[in-house]
């Protein structure tokens, strides 16, 4: 489980004991144990402290800490390299979603290589629900890439996913565009979602939606300029070519 941190401190606690008991329900065998990766993306308002509190008290936490803030891509950036699993779940820190529905994603990853949250009702304000429809709408008609809720951050990856796709500043907006360039399966899932209790949302329309319409344009181009090829025939290893 990867979550970007940038100063959600009243929500760290709360959010670490519904990720142990969601994630532990899935695996009580724990054949196949569970990680919670926080990475602290420059956190001011005393999360970092908090967060090492938080690891030494729960063995399946483990945190990175950033010098300074660089962004929620970088954050998942960085989360992606260090994770140990196959599957990599993600999810934002402001307890907005529930982590049990986790479980409502989880079998589809069979079938899939990206499972994605969908909202089923935004509890946000308006402008945020107002600047999200609108990045929608562009998105849909320049990408076309058929996801309704991009912005969910509750998702779960196949490795070789978040191997694969490039990752540049504010790319997390465009994941599922992303994957489905590189010929990765998607599909939505409906979810749950919460009015914030805590803290302060770090988006607004000026970091929201002007700055997700310019990236729009970058993530288009790279759709026409990705490229995919398939080799017919295998190379044969020098030490299995027959004696001359």
């Amino acid at each position: 489980m990867v979550i970007p941190i940038k100063d959600e401190r009243d929500n760290l606690q709360p959010l670490t004991n519904q990720l142990t008991k969601a994630l532990g329900s899935l695996e009580p065998s724990h054949e196949a144990p569970f990680e919670i990766l926080y990475v602290d993306d420059g956190s001011t308002d005393g999360s970092s402290v908090l967060l090492d509190e938080i690891r030494r008290q729960t063995p399946e936490v483990r945190v990175l800490h950033f010098d300074r803030n660089y962004g929620q891509t970088a954050a998942f950036a960085a989360g992606f390299r260090h994770a140990q699993g196959e599957l990599i779940a993600t999810l934002d820190g402001d307890l907005q979603y529930d982590p049990a529905d986790i479980s409502l994603l989880l079998p589809l990853i069979k079938d899939y290589d990206l499972v994605c949250g969908r909202r089923r009702q935004r509890l946000d304000t308006l402008i945020r629900r107002l600047s999200s429809r609108l990045a929608y709408l562009a998105r849909n008609v320049v990408l076309r890439d058929g996801i309704h809720d991009s912005g969910c951050s509750l998702k779960i990856f196949r490795r070789p996913v978040v191997e694969r796709i490039p990752l540049f500043r504010n790319m997390h907006r465009f994941f599922p565009a992303l994957a489905r360039m590189h010929g990765f399966s998607v599909t939505e899932v409906p979810v749950q979602h919460f009015p914030r209790a805590h803290g302060r949302s770090k988006y607004g329309i000026g970091n929201r939606l002007f700055a997700g319409l310019y990236d729009l344009l970058a993530v288009r181009w790279m759709q026409t300029r990705c490229f995919h090829y398939t080799i017919v025939n295998e190379p044969i290893d020098p030490s299995d070519a027959p004696p001359k």
